[in-house]
């Protein structure tokens, strides 16, 4: 059934982009590759809107003036894809927004069925729109409400075996919130934050599943006794720092029903010249992304 754009909810008319690839010569991502437009006029950017590449040759849909895919997305994919113990069957993202965590590691693991939650219809409109252009459409499927709620349309509880979540951030009355499409609700806690992603995260998966969660530095006490709460163990964690000589910004922690052997990694994405670190380069390149800029 063919999917209607979204409304663009922003008065944005920039024309719309298909950002080309930005390679070095010879790259080759491997991979899945996606199905393209399918002369489906829905699947080609429209006004205030781009095509992004992703991982490997999968393209993602974003507002020009909204919420974009970030590094606390790719970050949250590596250490899933790393940390579960082998390709998941099954793999549910909480609050997925526009798809990246989601279509990332159906990239990462092309034979795994997956399902993203998202409750902003404009967030929801574009990841249903990039799951078909890459051809995903038979295999991940995108529910938009409020996972809080509970959720249908064949969600089983205890059935996956891997779940990942990319919680907004901040309380909304300790900040100015933006005006631009999307944004608010990405990094303001409107329908809860870290608790609520651990209390569904452990509805939801498996006696063996593994749940990925990334959260800011200053708040891992906070998320660590979120999944306490919910009766997820913390195992290991990823603190990633922006730059050599900076304090970590994120941490990506992996929880699990059982306790394992804990442990901590630090990953440094710049170097003192700001080029990217050797160890982030391996991120990338896992994920199906250059290393280098054409």
């Amino acid at each position: 059934m063919p999917l209607s754009s979204p409304p663009s909810g922003s008065k944005s008319s920039a024309p719309g982009l298909i950002r080309p690839a930005r390679r070095p010569a010879g790259f080759v991502p491997g991979g899945p590759h996606p199905a393209g437009p399918q002369g489906r006029p829905e699947l080609v950017p429209g006004p205030g809107e781009d095509l992004c590449y992703l991982a490997g040759d999968f393209r993602i849909f974003q507002r020009q003036d909204g919420h974009r895919w970030s590094l606390d997305d790719l970050v949250t994919a590596h250490v899933a894809a790393q940390r579960v113990p082998r390709p998941p069957t099954r793999h549910l993202d909480l609050g997925c927004g526009i798809g990246s965590v989601l279509m990332m590691l159906a990239w990462r693991f092309p034979q795994s069925h997956a399902t993203g939650v998202e409750a902003q219809p404009l967030s929801a409109g574009l990841a249903r729109r990039s799951l078909a252009y890459n051809g995903l459409s038979a295999r991940v499927q995108l529910l938009e409400g409020d996972f809080r709620e509970g959720l249908s349309e064949g969600v089983v509880a205890g059935g996956y075996e891997l779940v990942t979540g990319t919680p907004p951030y901040f309380d909304p009355a300790r900040g100015v919130q933006s005006e631009k499409p999307q944004c608010g609700p990405c990094r303001f806690e409107h329908r809860g934050g870290v608790e609520a992603y651990c209390d569904a995260a452990a509805r939801y998966m498996t006696a063996n599943g593994l749940f990925v969660m990334v959260a800011p530095t200053d708040q891992a006490t906070r998320a660590i006794d979120a999944g306490k709460a919910a009766g997820l163990v913390p195992g290991h964690r990823l603190d990633v720092v922006p730059r050599a000589g900076k304090a970590p910004l994120v941490t990506v922690f992996a929880f699990a029903r059982t306790s394992g052997a804990a442990s901590t990694e630090t990953l440094v994405v710049r170097d003192h010249e700001s080029k990217w670190t050797p160890a982030f380069k391996e991120v990338r390149r896992a994920m199906g992304m250059p290393c280098a800029w054409s």
